[in-house]
């Protein structure tokens, strides 16, 4: 019980740290969102009036004359309510609305592919480790050269493969945009198909490191007594492998898996970007280039608290798995 408290307590007060940060940033970087909205309005032919600025800068958060103690407790306050902000490049939508439009489509892509990565790499990592110095041994090296070369660049082969040469799967986009979003079949369908090729490039750019990691911690098991004694008291090999040296093996893989679900949240930009994917990624790099400070506070918001959530979630885990881990702590 105190080992979970203490957990809590840390992850409390590594929550309250991220939150502060995430109000201090953007108020030391150059620009203001109120100039940068009515610029843009300026270039659309529009005149700002004095009152109009006023009401901007209300709407916005800008030109504050309050002290910073004040605006921290305003925004911590607003953060409890839901209240994130306006978007500029999105005005008047509020962050809350972009974000949650948008995050269902990366959780979809990129959780999934993660999950399929880790499984798929763990499970082909342990057996490749099991029987170290093999043919397939040798052939786990050849894996990683997808995740060695520029990310946009397998996007792009891909794209040009399967969707231009073949024509299997759409190029861009994350549905046919003739269908009514909803949960019925051809719309369910078509994600799928839209979906696939960006799911492929983040399995095949992911999949080598969970193998390579999984198959250097089982050679490292291998040679552990307990696998001696197990060998000695004449258990099955199948056995052997499963439960002592893939059950020890899998720990750090577990906290990497865990971790990676937390970054699922920030999305995958590069390739959200290649295939116009309406994700979170793409919303992210929207927001930086445009400067729009609400929507990159409300973004990095998410992103923090799932990270931290995913490793709160890793550590409580840990001391389940391995009793020895809330001895130490």
């Amino acid at each position: 019980m105190n080992y979970v408290l203490r957990k809590l307590l840390f992850y409390a007060v590594a929550v309250w740290a991220a939150v502060t940060l995430n109000f201090a940033i953007p108020r030391l970087l150059p620009g203001n969102p109120v100039d940068i909205l009515l610029a843009k309005l300026q270039q659309r032919g529009g005149v700002v009036s004095p009152q109009a600025r006023e009401a901007y800068a209300a709407l916005l958060g800008g030109d504050s004359k309050d002290s910073l103690p004040h605006q921290y407790w305003t925004y911590l306050s607003n953060i409890a309510h839901g209240d994130l902000g306006t978007s500029v490049t999105y005005f008047p939508t509020k962050v809350t609305s972009v974000i949650s439009t948008s995050m269902p489509w990366t959780i979809a892509l990129v959780g999934i592919a993660t999950v399929i990565a880790a499984v798929l790499g763990v499970v082909l990592g342990a057996f490749v480790g099991w029987k170290p110095g093999t043919w397939l041994d040798s052939a786990v090296p050849a894996t990683t050269i997808f995740a060695a070369v520029p990310y946009f660049w397998l996007a792009l082969v891909l794209v040009y493969f399967l969707a231009r040469m073949l024509g299997w799967f759409p190029s861009q986009g994350g549905y046919d945009v003739v269908l009514n979003p909803g949960f019925n079949g051809p719309f369910i369908e078509s994600t799928f198909r839209y979906g696939f090729v960006p799911a492929l490039t983040i399995v095949l750019a992911s999949l080598g490191g969970w193998m390579l990691g999984m198959r250097n911690m089982m050679v490292s098991t291998l040679s552990e007594d307990y696998i001696l004694t197990a060998r000695a008291k004449g258990l099955p090999e199948a056995s052997i492998m499963r439960n002592y040296a893939a059950r020890n093996a899998v720990l750090p893989s577990i906290a990497g898996f865990a971790i990676s679900l937390g970054f699922v949240v920030s999305g995958s930009v590069v390739t959200e970007q290649v295939f116009s994917y309406p994700g979170i990624g793409s919303k992210l790099l929207s927001a930086v280039q445009n400067n729009d400070y609400a929507l990159m506070q409300g973004i990095f918001l998410y992103i923090t608290l799932a990270v931290l959530g995913a490793n709160l979630v890793v550590d409580l885990l840990y001391g389940l798995i391995d009793p020895r881990t809330r001895a130490r702590a």
